[in-house]
């Protein structure tokens, strides 16, 4: 009788090739569809001390407008003239409870353009409008001093 030849032994080694390519993919899907996830136009917003949340802006159905440094009007993504606004939000507010439209306006753009802006959003009928702002950098130091101070403080 023939003997039957032993197979190498077993490998107990962990094989991280697929996994390593199964990463990358979701690093290159990721790469690819973040960009297309920004809602609207990118501004620099203005910097407040006391902002408000305003949670509702960042909802899909949520009508954004904004003005960029140069003077262009965004509604949406889409640049629209600021004498065309009225209607279009007219429009996308005509089934809505909650007529509420938010600007977000970069710091640097003239005062004569968001007025304009808000001018025509009153024109459609827009009962609220929010105006988006960021957070103070020495103010959130400030917040966050003051949290972690009133953390370390013993309750009487």
């Amino acid at each position: 009788m023939a003997k039957k030849k032993k197979g190498p032994g077993v490998i107990s080694d962990i094989n991280v090739t697929p996994m390593v390519d199964v990463m990358l993919v979701l690093l290159i899907i990721f790469m690819v569809v973040t960009p297309m996830l920004s809602k609207g136009v990118s501004v620099d917003l203005a910097k407040t001390m006391n902002p408000i949340a305003m949670n509702d802006a960042d909802k899909e159905d949520a009508v954004v407008v904004a003005v960029t440094r140069d003077g262009k009007v965004f509604l949406g993504s889409k640049q629209i003239n600021p004498a065309d606004l009225a209607p279009k939000v007219k429009d996308l507010l005509a089934n809505r409870l909650d007529k509420t439209c938010y600007i977000k306006s970069d710091a640097r753009a003239r005062y004569e353009r968001v007025v304009e802006v808000v001018d025509n959003l009153r024109a459609a009928g827009v009962d609220n409008i929010g105006l988006l702002t960021e957070l103070d950098a020495k103010a959130k130091a400030r917040m966050e001093a003051m949290g972690a101070a009133g953390a370390a403080t013993p309750a009487p």
